[in-house]
């Protein structure tokens, strides 16, 4: 067993879907519009292109706690990607996330959602994830709370913080969301 504090960058698996890392050839597709048979025909959405297109900036983006596509397991194919924002800032790690139009109103969001989130929260720095959501996007509102974040107190007027953190992870918050991930060494505390 690894002494390592960074897990592997495997895939996470869900009950429908496979949250598998970015790699540089699909980043490079996604900016040149060239298709892959195994995209959904709608990917990428316009947030696919824009993630793709702040991996140059953002080279953590890569790493375990980085971003991911979101794989429909029945299909084989990509209908969205899901993120990290790495590096956390005082133990608090944003998250993002976005399906195609054609495969939502399935739940693969909150998910896709759910079982990042229990991910991150195994990493040693952090302690919360968190979303910022406009309220005039009802559905991302939904995504979260299905997903098990609470509304934070503090919010703007046209947009509130959803947040979770790994005190939600005991007991029956997250029950068997994951059904397989190489974990590092479990935090403390």
């Amino acid at each position: 067993m690894s002494s390592s504090t960074s897990p592997t960058h495997a895939d996470l698996t869900t009950k429908r879907l496979i949250l598998r890392p970015w790699t540089a050839s699909e980043i490079t597709a996604i900016l040149t519009d060239t298709r892959s048979a195994h995209w959904a025909d709608d990917f990428p959405a316009e947030g696919d292109r824009v993630v793709a297109g702040l991996f140059d900036q953002n080279p953590a983006w890569f790493g375990a706690y980085g971003h991911r596509l979101i794989i429909e397991r029945e299909s084989g194919l990509v209908v969205g990607s899901i993120g990290l924002f790495w590096p956390p800032d005082e133990g608090v790690l944003e998250i993002g996330y976005g399906i195609v139009a054609s495969r939502r109103g399935k739940g693969y969001a909150p998910e896709a959602t759910r079982a990042l989130t229990e991910f991150a929260l195994t990493a040693p720095d952090v302690h919360t994830v968190s979303a910022n959501v406009e309220l005039s996007n009802p559905s991302s509102v939904r995504v979260l709370e299905k997903a098990g974040f609470h509304r934070w107190a503090g919010t703007e007027e046209n947009a509130a913080r959803f947040t979770v953190t790994r005190t939600h992870l005991g007991g029956s918050r997250f029950p068997g969301v994951l059904e397989a991930i190489p974990l590092g060494p479990r935090p403390v505390g």
